[in-house]
């Protein structure tokens, strides 16, 4: 028998495996991005410019144009001038320009991939093997829809409502694109899209693909800058169907904005999802399903499981086996193929995490980081996790939008349900469990528009997303996100 001993790795390090990071030679990026507006980049009314930056690095990435109320009115004039050529279009005729377009973005889907890493700070993984191919896929779904309207929705006689201005995040920026852009295609609108000011790029970049495409002129207008920019989309008159993805409190402006108009309105907002771990669970593969939920992208998910109540019964076991997971998780370079959680996407938004984690503390909480080496330069954060949390702390009722995970305990059904339901969100939440008549008790009694049992994080074209309370109204994705673009 041998006597050599195993060689054990030591995930306290940060390298145990040799860095592998992407190569970005042979990326196109401008050093200066201008307006899309009828199919063409322009330059802003204000000539202002704001930067975006790489959050990894602190290091300036381009300059993006700042659009003012003279600019959308532009994109919103091309957008209506090009609207009646569309609509009249037939449904196949649309398809086809859908399809190319997924066809082209998969073609250049390791430059999308590249500039969704470099823009917003998630790992290179995620965007080359998550976001990219699912927003092609959102593509190629609704260009299968757009000659079967009418089968779709029977006896209804749907028909496109015209301009389709939609405000989208920083945390997914090309795949909220394509949910918002792909239906409003298909059911015959024309577009005007403004991406978040920390996160143009990838938007900008398939601004670049439409153009190759031969989408007709003015059909998609991709428009940048801050909140005064979303605000003259949101106010303006000839708009008819405004589509928000980001907080609460701006979805309430919102709303107010468009109050009283006969704009047509859906809202995804916020989130605070309670993850649920029954003790007849598989448990590990509930472990895993926790770090998914809440450590994806740096946890800037709106349906992160950012809440976990777990079992009495099987809680310190859970509890153990997740510290020893996240201590496996490697914080670091976006860039690099081993890193399992990327840079936080602004210095604004790691400010307001590490508040959160002060708060937390001082509310009482127990808190437990894993000891990963992160880098000096960028914006990170130590996956964190709070024990002895309760209802009343703010770190359980408030959206941080971070790898910060509060944990709860419970006996019974009831309690966990009345617990999971007693926030002011309903956006989703996940339950695991061994016995399928528990999971459809739970289904029918959480107040959340998706729910996930024995997984989580997980997306398809076909199927709806969306909230309730305080998350927002109306779904994206499968048939009832292309419902949202009709008159019926």
């Amino acid at each position: 028998m041998s006597t050599t001993k195993e060689p054990k790795l030591n995930f306290n390090s940060a390298w145990d495996l040799a860095p592998a990071p992407e190569d970005t030679k042979h990326i196109s990026l401008k050093k200066q991005y201008d307006l899309f507006i009828n199919g063409e980049f322009v330059k802003p009314n204000s000539k202002k410019y704001f930067a975006t930056y790489n959050p990894a690095t602190e290091e300036k990435i381009a300059d993006v144009a700042e659009a003012d109320e003279k600019d959308v009115d532009k994109a919103v004039k091309a957008a209506r001038s090009a609207f009646g050529k569309w609509s009249k279009l037939t449904g196949k005729e649309r398809g086809k320009y859908i399809y190319r377009i997924a066809r082209l973005m998969q073609e250049r889907a390791r430059e999308f991939a590249v500039i969704e890493t470099m823009d917003g700070g998630k790992s290179i993984r995620e965007s080359r093997d998550i976001d990219v191919p699912l927003a092609a896929n959102h593509f190629f779904y609704y260009a299968g829809w757009a000659d079967k309207l009418e089968y779709a929705f029977p006896n209804k006689n749907p028909k496109p409502l015209g301009i389709a201005g939609q405000i989208i995040p920083w945390n997914f920026p090309l795949l909220m694109a394509a949910w918002k852009i792909a239906p409003a295609l298909a059911a015959g609108n024309t577009v005007v899209l403004k991406p978040a000011e920390t996160t143009p790029l990838t938007a900008l970049k398939l601004a670049e693909l439409i153009r190759d495409s031969g989408l007709p002129n003015g059909v998609v207008n991709i428009i940048t800058g801050a909140g005064k920019t979303g605000a003259a989309i949101v106010n303006h008159p000839d708009i008819n169907k405004i589509a928000f993805t980001g907080s609460t409190d701006v979805g309430k402006l919102i709303q107010r904005s468009v109050s009283g108009t006969d704009k047509k309105l859906t809202l995804e907002l916020g989130g605070k999802a309670a993850n649920i771990i029954f003790d007849d669970a598989p448990l590990d593969q509930a472990v895993e399903g926790i770090i998914n939920g809440i450590f994806f992208n740096q946890g800037h998910v709106c349906c992160a499981g950012s809440r976990l109540f777990v079992q009495e019964s099987v809680a310190d076991l859970v509890i153990r086996k997740l510290k020893d997971r996240m201590q496996t998780l490697r914080v670091g370079d976006p860039m690099d193929k081993n890193t399992d959680i990327g840079a936080i996407n602004s210095k604004e938004q790691l400010g307001k995490i590490n508040d959160y984690i002060k708060i937390g503390k001082d509310e009482g909480a127990e808190m437990y980081q894993s000891t990963c080496v992160i880098p000096k330069k960028g914006y990170f954060c130590r996956p964190t996790i709070f024990l002895n949390a309760t209802q009343s702390h703010r770190i359980v009722q408030e959206e941080i939008f971070g790898p910060v995970l509060t944990i709860q305990t419970f006996r019974t059904i009831e309690e966990v349900i009345e617990k999971a339901n007693n926030i002011p969100y309903g956006l989703s939440a996940g339950v695991w469990t061994d016995k399928g008549s528990k999971i459809f008790n739970l289904t029918t009694k959480l107040k959340a528009g998706v729910i996930w049992a024995n997984t989580y994080n997980k997306f398809d074209p076909t199927s709806p997303f969306g909230g309730y309370k305080e998350s927002g109204f109306g779904r994206e994705g499968g048939l009832h996100g292309l419902s949202a673009y009709l008159d019926m």
